[in-house]
Protein backbone atom coordinates (compact mmCIF):
# COMPACT_ATOMS: atom_id res chain seq x y z
CA UNK A 1 0.00 0.00 0.00
CA UNK A 2 1.68 3.43 -1.04
CA UNK A 3 1.82 6.28 1.32
CA UNK A 4 -1.04 8.14 -0.68
CA UNK A 5 -3.64 5.43 0.29
CA UNK A 6 -2.43 5.11 3.65
CA UNK A 7 -3.33 9.43 4.11
CA UNK A 8 -5.88 8.58 2.48
CA UNK A 9 -7.27 5.66 4.73
CA UNK A 10 -6.19 8.21 8.06
CA UNK A 11 -8.04 10.20 7.03
CA UNK A 12 -11.47 8.43 6.21
CA UNK A 13 -10.37 6.73 9.49
CA UNK A 14 -10.84 10.50 11.32
CA UNK A 15 -13.60 11.81 9.84
CA UNK A 16 -15.73 8.34 10.70
CA UNK A 17 -14.40 8.64 14.15
CA UNK A 18 -15.63 12.55 13.92
CA UNK A 19 -19.28 11.59 12.65
CA UNK A 20 -19.26 8.43 14.84
CA UNK A 21 -18.14 10.55 17.93
CA UNK A 22 -20.51 13.39 17.07
CA UNK A 23 -23.52 11.15 16.97
CA UNK A 24 -22.64 9.51 20.36
CA UNK A 25 -23.05 12.89 21.95
CA UNK A 26 -26.54 13.72 19.91
CA UNK A 27 -27.99 10.24 20.83
CA UNK A 28 -26.63 9.36 24.13
CA UNK A 29 -26.06 12.90 26.07
CA UNK A 30 -27.76 15.64 24.21
CA UNK A 31 -31.10 13.84 23.55
CA UNK A 32 -31.67 13.09 27.51
CA UNK A 33 -31.27 16.61 27.72
CA UNK A 34 -33.73 17.94 25.00
CA UNK A 35 -36.60 15.47 25.07
CA UNK A 36 -39.50 15.30 27.36
CA UNK A 37 -41.02 12.69 28.66
CA UNK A 38 -45.10 12.65 28.05
CA UNK A 39 -47.44 11.49 31.41
CA UNK A 40 -48.96 8.08 30.69
CA UNK A 41 -51.50 8.45 33.72
CA UNK A 42 -52.94 11.60 35.55
CA UNK A 43 -52.26 12.07 39.50
CA UNK A 44 -55.86 11.04 39.91
CA UNK A 45 -55.45 7.77 37.82
CA UNK A 46 -52.08 7.03 40.62
CA UNK A 47 -54.49 7.83 43.70
CA UNK A 48 -57.17 5.55 42.16
CA UNK A 49 -54.73 2.62 41.66
CA UNK A 50 -52.54 3.09 44.65
CA UNK A 51 -54.99 3.90 47.48
CA UNK A 52 -58.09 2.23 46.09
CA UNK A 53 -60.64 0.32 48.00
CA UNK A 54 -61.36 -3.10 47.01
CA UNK A 55 -60.04 -6.97 48.67
CA UNK A 56 -56.78 -8.18 48.12
CA UNK A 57 -54.63 -11.08 48.88
CA UNK A 58 -53.09 -10.76 52.32
CA UNK A 59 -49.37 -10.25 52.35
CA UNK A 60 -47.25 -10.67 55.60
CA UNK A 61 -43.47 -8.90 55.25
CA UNK A 62 -40.07 -9.19 56.69
CA UNK A 63 -37.15 -6.90 57.05
CA UNK A 64 -33.48 -8.23 55.45
CA UNK A 65 -31.09 -5.62 57.26
CA UNK A 66 -27.67 -7.08 57.32
CA UNK A 67 -25.52 -7.97 54.29
CA UNK A 68 -25.50 -11.84 55.96
CA UNK A 69 -28.92 -12.52 56.03
CA UNK A 70 -29.10 -10.88 52.57
CA UNK A 71 -27.24 -13.84 51.31
CA UNK A 72 -28.64 -16.20 53.43
CA UNK A 73 -32.24 -15.69 52.69
CA UNK A 74 -31.62 -15.68 48.91
CA UNK A 75 -30.33 -19.06 49.09
CA UNK A 76 -32.90 -20.57 51.50
CA UNK A 77 -35.79 -18.76 49.22
CA UNK A 78 -33.63 -20.70 45.93
CA UNK A 79 -33.35 -23.81 48.14
CA UNK A 80 -36.92 -24.26 48.87
CA UNK A 81 -38.42 -23.68 45.47
CA UNK A 82 -40.67 -26.13 44.37
CA UNK A 83 -41.99 -24.94 40.34
CA UNK A 84 -40.07 -21.46 39.73
CA UNK A 85 -38.04 -19.02 39.89
CA UNK A 86 -38.15 -15.45 38.51
CA UNK A 87 -34.87 -13.41 38.90
CA UNK A 88 -34.25 -10.02 37.40
CA UNK A 89 -30.57 -7.90 38.63
CA UNK A 90 -29.03 -5.37 37.18
CA UNK A 91 -25.46 -6.51 38.40
CA UNK A 92 -24.01 -9.73 38.69
CA UNK A 93 -20.10 -9.26 40.48
CA UNK A 94 -17.40 -12.02 40.35
CA UNK A 95 -16.87 -13.38 43.71
CA UNK A 96 -17.71 -16.23 46.34
CA UNK A 97 -21.06 -15.15 46.96
CA UNK A 98 -22.32 -14.99 43.48
CA UNK A 99 -20.24 -18.32 42.93
CA UNK A 100 -22.64 -20.25 45.24
CA UNK A 101 -25.68 -17.99 44.67
CA UNK A 102 -25.42 -19.28 40.92
CA UNK A 103 -24.39 -23.03 42.30
CA UNK A 104 -27.96 -22.91 44.01
CA UNK A 105 -29.55 -21.83 41.09
CA UNK A 106 -28.44 -24.83 39.10
CA UNK A 107 -29.36 -27.00 42.04
CA UNK A 108 -32.74 -25.91 41.89
CA UNK A 109 -32.58 -26.41 38.01
CA UNK A 110 -31.86 -30.18 38.61
CA UNK A 111 -34.38 -30.64 40.95
CA UNK A 112 -36.83 -29.45 38.05
CA UNK A 113 -37.56 -26.01 39.01
CA UNK A 114 -37.91 -23.53 35.54
CA UNK A 115 -35.56 -20.58 36.15
CA UNK A 116 -36.21 -17.24 34.23
CA UNK A 117 -32.87 -14.62 35.01
CA UNK A 118 -33.32 -10.73 33.61
CA UNK A 119 -30.06 -9.10 33.19
CA UNK A 120 -28.98 -5.72 32.26
CA UNK A 121 -27.50 -6.10 28.96
CA UNK A 122 -24.35 -3.35 29.18
CA UNK A 123 -22.95 -4.68 32.89
CA UNK A 124 -23.67 -8.44 33.00
CA UNK A 125 -22.22 -10.01 29.32
CA UNK A 126 -20.09 -11.35 32.50
CA UNK A 127 -16.40 -11.14 32.82
CA UNK A 128 -13.66 -13.87 33.38
CA UNK A 129 -14.90 -16.80 34.93
CA UNK A 130 -18.34 -15.71 35.20
CA UNK A 131 -18.92 -15.37 31.30
CA UNK A 132 -18.59 -19.71 31.01
CA UNK A 133 -21.96 -19.44 33.53
CA UNK A 134 -23.59 -18.07 30.54
CA UNK A 135 -22.51 -21.02 28.66
CA UNK A 136 -23.08 -23.74 31.56
CA UNK A 137 -26.82 -21.72 32.13
CA UNK A 138 -27.64 -21.86 28.05
CA UNK A 139 -26.91 -25.90 28.26
CA UNK A 140 -29.29 -26.22 31.08
CA UNK A 141 -33.07 -27.13 30.31
CA UNK A 142 -34.93 -25.60 32.80
CA UNK A 143 -32.59 -21.84 32.42
CA UNK A 144 -33.33 -19.46 30.12
CA UNK A 145 -31.64 -16.42 30.23
CA UNK A 146 -32.16 -13.37 28.86
CA UNK A 147 -30.63 -9.62 28.45
CA UNK A 148 -32.32 -6.44 28.73
CA UNK A 149 -31.19 -3.77 26.27
CA UNK A 150 -27.93 -5.64 25.21
CA UNK A 151 -25.10 -3.34 24.18
CA UNK A 152 -24.88 -1.88 20.80
CA UNK A 153 -22.07 -0.14 19.14
CA UNK A 154 -24.40 1.79 16.75
CA UNK A 155 -27.11 2.57 19.29
CA UNK A 156 -26.03 5.16 21.34
CA UNK A 157 -29.85 6.10 22.32
CA UNK A 158 -29.83 2.44 24.34
CA UNK A 159 -26.59 3.23 26.35
CA UNK A 160 -28.69 4.98 29.37
CA UNK A 161 -31.49 2.83 29.14
CA UNK A 162 -30.80 0.70 31.78
CA UNK A 163 -32.66 -1.79 33.81
CA UNK A 164 -31.95 -1.23 37.84
CA UNK A 165 -34.19 -3.47 39.16
CA UNK A 166 -33.33 -6.08 42.04
CA UNK A 167 -36.12 -8.96 42.48
CA UNK A 168 -36.40 -12.56 42.98
CA UNK A 169 -40.18 -14.32 42.67
CA UNK A 170 -40.20 -18.04 44.38
CA UNK A 171 -43.28 -19.99 42.98
CA UNK A 172 -46.60 -17.56 43.40
CA UNK A 173 -46.14 -16.68 46.93
CA UNK A 174 -42.82 -14.87 47.88
CA UNK A 175 -40.81 -12.00 46.65
CA UNK A 176 -38.06 -10.44 47.56
CA UNK A 177 -36.77 -6.71 46.59
CA UNK A 178 -34.40 -4.66 47.74
CA UNK A 179 -31.91 -2.37 46.78
CA UNK A 180 -28.77 -4.89 46.71
CA UNK A 181 -27.14 -6.24 43.50
CA UNK A 182 -25.10 -9.77 43.66
CA UNK A 183 -21.61 -9.52 44.72
CA UNK A 184 -19.50 -9.92 48.30
CA UNK A 185 -19.15 -6.25 48.46
CA UNK A 186 -23.53 -6.73 49.81
CA UNK A 187 -23.27 -9.48 51.43
CA UNK A 188 -19.47 -10.15 53.00
CA UNK A 189 -19.16 -7.16 55.10
CA UNK A 190 -16.26 -8.60 57.47
CA UNK A 191 -14.38 -9.55 54.36
CA UNK A 192 -15.17 -6.36 52.24
CA UNK A 193 -15.22 -4.07 55.25
CA UNK A 194 -14.23 -0.42 53.58
CA UNK A 195 -15.94 -1.49 50.21
CA UNK A 196 -19.19 -2.94 51.48
CA UNK A 197 -21.83 -1.30 50.89
CA UNK A 198 -25.12 -1.37 53.45
CA UNK A 199 -28.32 -1.99 52.26
CA UNK A 200 -31.73 -3.61 52.64
CA UNK A 201 -34.07 -6.29 51.33
CA UNK A 202 -37.90 -6.95 51.90
CA UNK A 203 -39.35 -10.21 52.03
CA UNK A 204 -43.04 -10.31 51.00
CA UNK A 205 -45.58 -13.73 51.66
CA UNK A 206 -48.56 -14.30 50.26
CA UNK A 207 -50.81 -15.87 53.37
CA UNK A 208 -53.88 -16.33 52.02
CA UNK A 209 -54.01 -16.76 48.14
CA UNK A 210 -57.50 -15.32 47.24
CA UNK A 211 -58.55 -16.42 43.76
CA UNK A 212 -58.98 -13.61 40.95
CA UNK A 213 -57.94 -10.97 43.90
CA UNK A 214 -54.38 -8.57 43.56
CA UNK A 215 -51.18 -9.11 45.38
CA UNK A 216 -48.22 -7.15 45.49
CA UNK A 217 -46.35 -10.25 44.52
CA UNK A 218 -48.71 -10.92 41.68
CA UNK A 219 -48.23 -7.65 40.67
CA UNK A 220 -44.61 -7.89 40.47
CA UNK A 221 -44.84 -11.42 38.56
CA UNK A 222 -46.42 -9.25 36.20
CA UNK A 223 -44.19 -6.47 35.94
CA UNK A 224 -41.16 -9.36 35.67
CA UNK A 225 -43.23 -10.96 32.51
CA UNK A 226 -43.62 -7.45 30.37
CA UNK A 227 -39.71 -6.97 30.67
CA UNK A 228 -39.00 -10.84 30.13
CA UNK A 229 -41.44 -10.13 26.82
CA UNK A 230 -40.10 -6.35 26.21
CA UNK A 231 -39.14 -6.34 22.49
CA UNK A 232 -35.43 -5.05 22.86
CA UNK A 233 -34.57 -7.91 25.92
CA UNK A 234 -32.53 -10.98 24.11
CA UNK A 235 -31.90 -14.22 24.41
CA UNK A 236 -28.40 -14.44 25.75
CA UNK A 237 -27.28 -16.71 23.59
CA UNK A 238 -28.02 -17.99 20.29
CA UNK A 239 -25.92 -21.59 20.01
CA UNK A 240 -22.77 -22.78 21.28
CA UNK A 241 -19.69 -24.11 19.79
CA UNK A 242 -18.57 -27.51 21.11
CA UNK A 243 -15.43 -25.23 23.43
CA UNK A 244 -18.48 -23.21 24.68
CA UNK A 245 -20.12 -26.31 25.87
CA UNK A 246 -16.81 -28.00 27.35
CA UNK A 247 -16.24 -24.57 29.28
CA UNK A 248 -19.91 -24.14 30.16
CA UNK A 249 -20.03 -28.11 31.36
CA UNK A 250 -16.90 -27.35 33.40
CA UNK A 251 -18.28 -24.37 34.98
CA UNK A 252 -21.28 -25.53 35.98
CA UNK A 253 -19.70 -28.73 37.39
CA UNK A 254 -17.40 -25.68 39.55
CA UNK A 255 -20.16 -23.94 40.74
CA UNK A 256 -22.47 -27.13 41.88
CA UNK A 257 -19.37 -28.26 43.36
CA UNK A 258 -19.13 -24.76 45.62
CA UNK A 259 -22.89 -24.73 46.53
CA UNK A 260 -22.33 -28.56 48.17
CA UNK A 261 -19.16 -27.30 49.95
CA UNK A 262 -21.55 -24.48 51.35
CA UNK A 263 -24.56 -26.92 51.78
CA UNK A 264 -22.52 -28.62 54.08
CA UNK A 265 -21.91 -26.02 56.11
CA UNK A 266 -24.96 -23.93 56.12
CA UNK A 267 -27.67 -26.60 55.87
CA UNK A 268 -29.64 -25.37 58.61
CA UNK A 269 -30.24 -22.08 57.17
CA UNK A 270 -31.52 -24.21 53.86
CA UNK A 271 -34.17 -25.49 55.96
CA UNK A 272 -37.90 -25.05 54.91
CA UNK A 273 -39.19 -21.73 56.81
CA UNK A 274 -42.40 -21.30 57.97
CA UNK A 275 -43.23 -17.76 56.59
CA UNK A 276 -45.92 -17.37 58.62
CA UNK A 277 -44.75 -17.03 61.53
CA UNK A 278 -41.31 -14.95 60.83
CA UNK A 279 -43.13 -12.37 58.79
CA UNK A 280 -45.02 -9.14 60.15
CA UNK A 281 -48.71 -8.89 58.89
CA UNK A 282 -48.90 -5.14 57.77
CA UNK A 283 -52.35 -3.17 56.81
CA UNK A 284 -51.04 -3.22 52.78
CA UNK A 285 -48.40 -3.18 50.16
CA UNK A 286 -48.20 -1.72 46.97
CA UNK A 287 -45.56 -2.48 44.15
CA UNK A 288 -44.66 0.97 42.10
CA UNK A 289 -42.24 0.74 39.09
CA UNK A 290 -41.43 3.13 35.95
CA UNK A 291 -42.82 2.54 32.69
CA UNK A 292 -40.02 0.19 30.29
CA UNK A 293 -39.04 1.98 27.13
CA UNK A 294 -36.04 3.99 25.59
CA UNK A 295 -35.65 7.79 25.93
CA UNK A 296 -36.85 9.73 29.10
CA UNK A 297 -39.95 8.00 30.71
CA UNK A 298 -42.76 9.79 33.08
CA UNK A 299 -41.12 9.18 36.53
CA UNK A 300 -43.96 7.38 38.00
CA UNK A 301 -41.67 6.11 41.29
CA UNK A 302 -41.04 10.17 41.60
CA UNK A 303 -44.57 10.95 41.20
CA UNK A 304 -45.76 8.49 43.59
CA UNK A 305 -42.72 9.39 46.24
CA UNK A 306 -44.07 13.12 45.69
CA UNK A 307 -47.39 11.97 46.06
CA UNK A 308 -46.99 10.57 49.23
CA UNK A 309 -44.59 13.30 50.32
CA UNK A 310 -47.39 15.91 49.97
CA UNK A 311 -49.38 14.24 52.37
CA UNK A 312 -47.07 13.71 55.13
CA UNK A 313 -48.42 15.11 58.80
CA UNK A 314 -45.34 14.85 60.49
CA UNK A 315 -41.98 13.59 59.06
CA UNK A 316 -40.91 12.90 55.56
CA UNK A 317 -37.27 10.38 56.16
CA UNK A 318 -34.68 9.92 52.89
CA UNK A 319 -32.30 7.30 52.85
CA UNK A 320 -30.26 7.14 49.35
CA UNK A 321 -27.05 7.27 48.52
CA UNK A 322 -27.03 9.37 45.76
CA UNK A 323 -29.28 12.55 46.49
CA UNK A 324 -28.87 14.45 43.15
CA UNK A 325 -32.25 16.59 42.31
CA UNK A 326 -31.58 18.20 38.81
CA UNK A 327 -33.55 20.86 37.08
CA UNK A 328 -36.26 18.61 35.76
CA UNK A 329 -36.85 16.93 38.95
CA UNK A 330 -37.43 20.23 40.78
CA UNK A 331 -39.91 20.91 37.94
CA UNK A 332 -42.00 17.71 39.49
CA UNK A 333 -41.69 18.64 42.85
CA UNK A 334 -43.36 22.02 42.53
CA UNK A 335 -46.33 20.18 41.39
CA UNK A 336 -46.96 18.93 44.74
CA UNK A 337 -47.08 20.95 48.23
CA UNK A 338 -44.81 19.71 50.17
CA UNK A 339 -43.22 20.75 53.45
CA UNK A 340 -39.80 20.44 52.89
CA UNK A 341 -38.64 21.69 56.94
CA UNK A 342 -40.47 17.68 56.90
CA UNK A 343 -37.70 16.37 54.99
CA UNK A 344 -34.65 14.66 56.84
CA UNK A 345 -32.35 13.05 54.29
CA UNK A 346 -29.63 10.36 55.26
CA UNK A 347 -26.83 10.00 52.27
CA UNK A 348 -22.78 9.43 51.84
CA UNK A 349 -20.69 12.14 52.79
CA UNK A 350 -17.65 12.72 50.56
CA UNK A 351 -15.68 10.24 52.88
CA UNK A 352 -18.03 7.37 52.72
CA UNK A 353 -18.92 7.38 48.76
CA UNK A 354 -17.84 4.93 45.91
CA UNK A 355 -19.51 6.61 43.46
CA UNK A 356 -16.88 10.15 42.64
CA UNK A 357 -19.81 11.03 39.81
CA UNK A 358 -23.18 10.58 41.85
CA UNK A 359 -21.32 12.80 44.91
CA UNK A 360 -20.07 15.37 42.14
CA UNK A 361 -23.59 15.77 41.23
CA UNK A 362 -24.74 16.13 45.12
CA UNK A 363 -22.07 18.50 45.66
CA UNK A 364 -23.38 20.89 42.90
CA UNK A 365 -27.11 20.81 44.68
CA UNK A 366 -26.15 20.49 48.59
CA UNK A 367 -26.15 24.23 49.02
CA UNK A 368 -29.78 24.61 47.63
CA UNK A 369 -30.80 21.43 49.76
CA UNK A 370 -29.93 22.66 52.74
CA UNK A 371 -31.06 25.87 52.07
CA UNK A 372 -34.45 24.84 51.53
CA UNK A 373 -34.64 23.59 55.29
CA UNK A 374 -34.30 20.03 54.91
CA UNK A 375 -32.05 17.98 57.49
CA UNK A 376 -29.48 16.76 55.77
CA UNK A 377 -27.16 13.59 57.83
CA UNK A 378 -24.08 12.34 56.42
CA UNK A 379 -22.63 8.77 56.75
CA UNK A 380 -19.15 8.40 57.92
CA UNK A 381 -18.17 5.57 57.01
CA UNK A 382 -15.65 3.73 56.65
CA UNK A 383 -18.26 1.81 54.30
CA UNK A 384 -20.74 3.29 52.55
CA UNK A 385 -24.87 3.62 51.95
CA UNK A 386 -26.67 1.64 49.33
CA UNK A 387 -30.26 1.64 50.81
CA UNK A 388 -32.94 3.25 49.31
CA UNK A 389 -35.72 4.06 51.44
CA UNK A 390 -38.21 6.37 52.68
CA UNK A 391 -40.65 6.40 55.46
CA UNK A 392 -43.62 8.90 55.27
CA UNK A 393 -45.21 9.67 59.52
CA UNK A 394 -43.86 6.54 60.45
CA UNK A 395 -46.56 4.81 58.82
CA UNK A 396 -45.37 4.14 55.60
CA UNK A 397 -42.33 2.40 54.22
CA UNK A 398 -40.95 2.64 50.65
CA UNK A 399 -38.41 0.18 50.09
CA UNK A 400 -36.95 -0.78 46.34
CA UNK A 401 -33.85 0.23 43.68
CA UNK A 402 -35.07 4.11 43.55
CA UNK A 403 -32.40 6.27 44.10
CA UNK A 404 -33.34 10.06 44.13
CA UNK A 405 -31.92 11.55 41.46
CA UNK A 406 -32.98 12.09 37.54
CA UNK A 407 -31.88 8.29 36.48
CA UNK A 408 -33.74 6.42 38.88
CA UNK A 409 -36.58 8.86 37.95
CA UNK A 410 -36.46 9.06 34.19
CA UNK A 411 -34.25 6.38 32.29
CA UNK A 412 -33.78 3.39 34.00
CA UNK A 413 -36.29 0.82 34.93
CA UNK A 414 -37.12 0.83 38.66
CA UNK A 415 -39.53 -0.72 41.10
CA UNK A 416 -40.33 -0.46 45.05
CA UNK A 417 -43.21 -1.74 47.69
CA UNK A 418 -45.02 0.65 49.79
CA UNK A 419 -45.54 -0.79 52.67
CA UNK A 420 -48.60 0.42 54.86
CA UNK A 421 -47.63 -0.54 58.63
CA UNK A 422 -46.51 1.41 61.82
CA UNK A 423 -44.71 -1.85 63.41
CA UNK A 424 -42.88 -2.25 60.37
CA UNK A 425 -41.73 1.76 60.22
CA UNK A 426 -40.56 1.37 63.59
CA UNK A 427 -38.63 -1.70 62.87
CA UNK A 428 -37.07 -0.45 60.02
CA UNK A 429 -36.80 3.24 61.35
CA UNK A 430 -34.99 1.50 64.17
CA UNK A 431 -32.25 0.02 62.05
CA UNK A 432 -31.58 3.34 59.91
CA UNK A 433 -31.06 4.88 63.62
CA UNK A 434 -27.62 2.35 63.45
CA UNK A 435 -26.53 4.71 60.05
CA UNK A 436 -27.32 7.94 61.60
CA UNK A 437 -25.49 7.25 64.69
CA UNK A 438 -22.38 7.08 62.06
CA UNK A 439 -23.46 10.51 60.30
CA UNK A 440 -23.01 13.86 61.20
CA UNK A 441 -25.80 16.26 60.79
CA UNK A 442 -24.81 19.40 58.39
CA UNK A 443 -25.58 22.73 59.56
CA UNK A 444 -26.58 25.88 57.96
CA UNK A 445 -22.94 27.03 56.76
CA UNK A 446 -23.10 23.60 54.89
CA UNK A 447 -20.10 22.22 57.49
CA UNK A 448 -20.78 19.87 59.66
CA UNK A 449 -22.12 20.31 63.34
CA UNK A 450 -19.41 18.66 66.12
CA UNK A 451 -20.24 15.89 68.02
CA UNK A 452 -18.14 14.59 70.66
CA UNK A 453 -19.61 10.99 70.03
CA UNK A 454 -19.45 10.70 66.15
CA UNK A 455 -16.17 11.18 64.11
CA UNK A 456 -15.24 12.72 60.87
CA UNK A 457 -14.61 9.96 57.59
CA UNK A 458 -11.37 10.88 56.07
CA UNK A 459 -11.12 12.54 52.46
CA UNK A 460 -7.90 12.28 51.21
CA UNK A 461 -6.73 15.80 49.33
CA UNK A 462 -6.83 13.78 45.65
CA UNK A 463 -10.34 12.51 46.29
CA UNK A 464 -11.11 15.82 47.38
CA UNK A 465 -9.76 17.35 44.23
CA UNK A 466 -11.11 14.95 42.22
CA UNK A 467 -14.92 15.48 42.68
CA UNK A 468 -14.08 19.59 42.86
CA UNK A 469 -12.92 18.89 39.12
CA UNK A 470 -16.00 16.52 38.47
CA UNK A 471 -18.68 18.54 39.87
CA UNK A 472 -17.65 21.40 37.38
CA UNK A 473 -18.08 18.82 34.77
CA UNK A 474 -21.20 17.06 35.56
CA UNK A 475 -23.44 20.36 36.32
CA UNK A 476 -23.65 19.87 32.65
CA UNK A 477 -24.97 16.13 32.68
CA UNK A 478 -26.52 15.52 35.71
CA UNK A 479 -29.89 14.51 34.30
CA UNK A 480 -27.68 11.46 33.35
CA UNK A 481 -26.27 10.86 36.76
Amino acid sequence: MNILNKQGLRKVFRKGFRFYFIYVFLFAILFFALQRPKKKVTLEEFVQYYYSAGERNKERVELVESGKDGALVRLNLIANAGKNIDISYYIFIEGMSTDVILGSILDAADRGVKVRLILDGIFNNFKGDLRDSIYGFALHPNIELRYYEPFKLLSPITWNTRMHDKIILIDEEIALIGGRNLGDKYFLEEIEKERFSKDRDVLIFKEEPLENKPSAVDDMRAYFNKIWDYEHTQDSIKSLSPRQEARGEAFNQQLIGKYNNFKKEYEPHLRPTNWRDNTLKVESIRFVYNPIGRANQDPWCLRVLLSLASLAEESIFIQSPYIIPTRSMKSRFEEYDIDYKKITILTNSLASTPNPLAMAGYANSKERIVDSGVEVHEYQGPDSIHSKTYIIDYRLSVVGSFNLDARSSYINTESMVIISSEEFAKKLKAKIQEDLNNSLKVDKNYSYIEDAYKIQGHVSAFKEIKIWLLAKIVYFVDYLL
